[in-house]
């Protein structure tokens, strides 16, 4: 049987996962230090554990409704006015399998076979794949080191055509740690405010913004109505594994992602949901101290990279750096794979998140510092044996 015939030709001419080529490539040798996955290394904080582990005691194993509990969409309205001055109401929020869900959800709710979904990059690897599948027409918009990896309105404005439909907007950014401040998402939404354009802006590092508070695009006059907000519980509290993440926006395009949620989903789990309530009712102070020790680890990574001669943007939220290794004159693939076979160290070539990534390489700090060290050790003996080390 030819499966090249039966299998969809949109599915098989998407690129796998290039984060998933080197977890999978380290996971095969012994010894190697992992820098490569956006995980955070903290356990879920015990207040969530606890409520997780009583609603099983509790037999609550059963369905909740497709949006989710009302009690948790409640919980995420109060946060999100708490947190970032976003008002919604609980019919406005849906809880879904993790913020990759209500990504796909909102893509699918929104575009049709031609529309044009601009994407800044480097950026997160499932926009692309996720606006092919539904016939939409990806279209990059590189962002650059000399702007701090930030959308400018003169990009966007310059991209914009009577086919774009939406524009995914990924700060804080994963790779490259950049944010957007207010007066950078101004210059946006005035361009954005003239415009039918959707925007899907992807907050799940909002907590992790280290000089000020995250703005949301959402919270600014005019963007409320033109913008689903996506965000989730793995990164601020620690639960990747729980699977749990929300998106809230305007009450006629979320009723549009319900419904898709509904056939393909049923509802997010329910053991997370419960486990979720608590830690938006008690976990700030969790959020807090997860975040200062981040923070103490960016500068950690920042400064001995720069001293190294590996150029590094200090990024402003999220947990990775985004050096430079043109200084190697290898590409981004050659320069990972090296590092790995020669001392064992897993990071992500930039290009994995897109062309303007090319030159750069991720490298997640959601590790212990004795991790870390031991990994900056390891790059700056290559560095040595590629004969690239700045000379004392």
């Amino acid at each position: 049987m030819d499966y090249s015939k039966i299998l969809s030709s949109c599915v098989q001419q998407l690129k796998p996962s290039g984060i998933r080529k080197f977890f999978d490539l380290a996971n095969a040798m012994e010894g190697v230090i992992s820098l490569g996955v956006g995980e955070p290394d903290f356990r879920t904080p015990y207040a969530i554990r606890r409520a997780g582990i009583q609603s099983l005691e509790k037999g609550y194993t059963w369905y909740t409704a497709n949006a989710g509990l009302a009690e948790l969409r409640e919980e995420i309205a109060r946060y999100l006015h708490r947190r970032f001055d976003l008002n919604y109401e609980s019919s406005q929020v849906l809880v879904t399998v993790g913020g990759s869900e209500a990504i796909d959800l909102c893509t699918r709710a929104l575009i049709n076979p031609g529309d044009e979904v601009l994407i800044p990059e480097p950026c997160f690897v499932a926009y692309d794949p996720i606006a092919r599948l539904v016939g939409g027409v990806p279209v990059p918009l590189a962002t650059r080191a000399e702007d701090q990896f930030k959308l400018t309105p003169e990009a966007l404005r310059a991209a914009i055509t009577p086919k774009t439909k939406m524009l995914v907007f990924p700060f804080p950014n994963n790779p490259t740690g950049a944010i957007m401040n207010r007066q950078d998402l101004e210059g946006i939404a005035e361009v954005l405010r003239e415009t039918d354009i959707i925007v899907l802006s992807d907050e799940i590092y909002a907590e992790l913004t280290y000089e000020g508070r995250h703005v949301s695009i959402a919270s600014l006059p005019g963007m409320k109505e033109r913008t689903v907000v996506v965000n989730g519980f793995s990164k601020a509290y620690a639960m990747t594994g729980w699977r749990l993440g929300y998106a809230v926006g305007p009450k006629e395009i979320m009723a549009q992602m319900l419904k898709l949620h509904q056939f393909a989903i049923m509802c997010a789990p329910t053991t997370s949901q419960y486990a979720a309530i608590e830690a938006m009712r008690s976990c700030d102070d969790e959020i807090q101290r997860m975040a200062i020790q981040f923070g103490m680890r960016r500068g950690l990574l920042v400064n001995s990279l720069n001293k190294m001669g590996l150029t590094c943007f200090d990024p402003q939220g999220a947990f990775y750096v985004f050096p430079s290794i043109k200084i190697t004159g290898m590409t981004s693939e050659d320069f990972c794979e090296g590092l790995l076979r020669s001392q064992k160290v897993a990071v992500i070539p930039g290009s994995a998140f897109g062309e303007s990534g090319e030159g750069y390489v991720r490298i997640s700090y959601s590790y212990s510092v004795e991790h870390l060290v031991e990994a900056l050790r390891r790059i700056e003996t290559y560095l040595g044996e590629l004969g690239v080390l700045p000379k004392e």
